[in-house]
């Protein structure tokens, strides 16, 4: 697939994913869905994380409500279901870690967008908005999943109901993202996360995603057996052996990801 509102890059064992429409906030818009859900895919397999992140000043101001024409006549449920279900599926069904580096705005489905990844990283001047109810809508892009398991139903409900900002150093508080950093160390920072991560034991990362996303349901006697299961596998592969082999040589250990 050709990327007109997307760049995308693979350095050092990470897939960059850059949201490419700095006039628009990088608003969504039909085809940028499509390009996110495709370059996802494509960097699951060449590389060994995805990292997404914003062109300008925002990450994601969600929604683009001028795409397809009058905004009112849009077909909300078809385009969640067919457009948006994809993409957000890509990312947590992606097999290799992900980062959203929130490098400004995220509102409305860009928030969620971000809160999809497995993990969040946020310049601190960011600013998350639930920013549906001021348009008459519901958070969608997953907000009425991810934030009441993130943050607790307290604070999901004030966040969607009232709409407002929350700046990246109140999410890290509140555990909606994992760190807020400081503007002048944000792009060293998310780098140096993702290379940890691009080097790490990617067979093992894959199955931390599962055991984590199924953990929700189970109770603890069903989650300690998926642990079971899924450690058993973790110790057949060669990098459970390198790890242990540096532990005992006392050095870094050499990950292959597998």
């Amino acid at each position: 697939m050709q990327y007109d509102t997307i760049r995308y890059e693979v350095a050092d064992n990470a897939a960059i994913v850059t949201l490419n429409r700095p006039d628009v906030m990088n608003a969504l818009n039909t085809q940028m869905r499509a390009e996110i859900t495709d370059a996802v895919k494509r960097g699951a397999s060449e590389a060994r994380v995805v990292v997404l992140t914003g062109e300008g000043r925002a990450f994601c101001s969600g929604q683009d409500l001028g795409d397809g024409g009058n905004a009112a006549s849009l077909d909300l449920e078809r385009t969640l279901r067919d457009e948006y279900v994809p993409m957000l599926m890509a990312i947590a069904d992606c097999p290799v870690p992900t980062i959203a580096a929130v490098n400004g705005a995220a509102a409305g489905a860009g928030a969620n967008l971000a809160l999809c990844a497995d993990v969040v990283i946020a310049t601190e001047s960011a600013v998350f908005t639930q920013a549906f109810a001021r348009i008459g809508l519901i958070p969608d892009a997953g907000g009425t999943w991810l934030l009441p398991r993130q943050v607790g139903l307290a604070k999901a409900m004030g966040a969607a109901l009232f709409a407002e900002k929350v700046t990246a150093e109140k999410a890290e508080r509140w555990g909606m993202i994992w760190e807020a950093l400081p503007d002048a160390e944000f792009d060293a920072g998310w780098r140096a996360r993702a290379a940890q991560l691009a080097h790490g034991p990617t067979a093992t990362y894959a199955r931390i995603k599962e055991a984590m996303h199924v953990s929700s349901g189970n109770t603890l006697e069903e989650q300690l057996a998926v642990e079971a299961r899924l450690q058993g596998q973790c110790g057949q592969t060669r990098d459970f052996r390198e790890g242990v082999l540096a532990f005992l040589e006392k050095r870094p250990a050499r990950y292959e990801g597998r």
